[in-house]
Parts: structure tokens; sequence; C-alpha cells
């Protein structure tokens, strides 16, 4: 259990340290994909503290409503957002916002509010079929599932524009969708990690990765239009 809490820790502490990173770029530029890759980073935390919870003191209901709402329910819609911004106007991607907003809180609140159907083990990260009856777990394979498609789809297609432009700048760009690309395929594909490592271990490390390529590849896109 000491390396699963030391692992679930560092992925909390450098996720919230990112997060506040973007924040800082979002008040000095007010590019509004700042703001959302800057909250996603922080639900990320959330999400990586939870589990840091849950390892620390046993899994028990409370800390795993949080994971799960953080983890699997808002982080990658949020994160979708900053993928939004750069592809629509503003005023569309407004609209987008307010609605992924809407109906992430209605998500989430399910997931608090929902009874527990199962038992937990102290020791051991449950799935959600182990403990939630179908809503919560819906919600959860809804959102992750078009938030990922949305970043993936078009970050890559952001990537392959701006590699047809060949400028410096846009070259930049490319790099930096694509290395967001990369991490939400790590955070996607967490699970082969989980074949390899334990359970909570293989969360807390593909949460770690995951948010460190998203981070840097927000740096290096907002970096680029910044110069463009």
């Amino acid at each position: 259990m000491t390396h699963q809490i030391a692992v679930a820790a560092a992925a909390a502490l450098v996720s919230l340290a990112f997060a506040a990173t973007v924040l800082e770029r979002w008040l000095d530029r007010r590019r509004p994909q700042d703001l959302a890759w800057s909250a996603s980073l922080g639900l990320f935390a959330a999400g990586a503290a939870s589990l840091w919870w849950g390892a620390s003191n046993g899994w028990s209901a409370a800390p795993f409503r949080s994971f799960y709402a953080f983890g699997a329910v808002l982080n990658v819609p949020i994160l979708a957002l900053g993928t939004v911004y750069l592809l629509f106007n503003r005023r569309t991607a407004d609209r987008i916002t307010v609605a992924t907003v809407l109906l992430g809180a209605f998500a989430a609140g399910m997931v608090f509010a929902s009874p527990i159907q199962g038992a937990f083990v102290s020791d051991v990260l449950p799935r959600g079929s182990d403990v939630f009856g179908p809503g919560p777990r819906v919600a959860a394979a809804v959102a992750s599932s078009i938030g990922a498609l949305v970043v993936i789809l078009g970050s890559t297609w952001s990537m392959v524009r701006l590699l047809r432009i060949g400028t410096g700048a846009a070259r930049r760009g490319a790099l930096g969708n694509g290395l967001i690309v990369v991490g939400a395929l790590v955070l996607s594909w967490g699970g082969l990690v989980n074949s390899v490592l334990d359970e909570m271990t293989g969360f807390a490390v593909s949460l770690l990765v995951g948010i460190s390529l998203i981070f840097a590849g927000a740096l290096v896109a907002t970096g680029s239009r910044s110069d463009g």
C-alpha cells in the first residue's frame, strides 16, 4: 500500500501544480482554452487526491464517489472544451461549454446521490459495477467516451491542419495538439497498465503520465498561438 499512496500523492500534487500553472497563463492572456485546460487539470488533481484518500484510509463510499465523479465523469469532458475552443468560434464554443457544464453537474450529482449497492474491500479499488447501479456507470461511460473522442479527433485534425501550414508557430501548435492526444490516449489506456501493475497503482501511474503530457501539450499549443 505504501507505493500506491506515494504514486497517488505524486499524481495529485503534480496535477495541482500543472493546473495552477495553466491557470496563471489564463489570468495573463484570458484565452478560454487555458481556462478549460486548467479546470480539467484541477479535476484530475481532485481525482488523484481521491485515489490518494482511498489508498491511505481504505476504500469506502466517500472516497470512491469522489474518485468516480472527478476521475471518471467530469475531467475528460472539461478537457475536451479546450479542444472545442481551438476548433470553433467563441460563441459556439461558449454554448457547448454551458451545455457541458450543466450535463456534467447533473452526472456528478447522480454519482454523489446514487445508493451504494455493493460492499467495499478496504485495500481494493472497486469498479463502478461493483458498487453502483446503471445510472452513474452510463454517465461515466458517455462522458468519458464523448470527451475522449472530441479530444483525440479534434486535436488530431488541428495537428494535421497546422502541419500543412508549415510555419514554426504552426509546427509547435501541431506538437502541442499531438501531446494532448497522446495524454488522452494514456488516460484511456490506463487499463493496460493495470494488467502489469496492481489496479490502484495502474490508475495512479496512468494519471501521472497522462496529465504530464496534457500539461505539456497545453503549454506548447497556447504558446504557439500567442506567437502566431
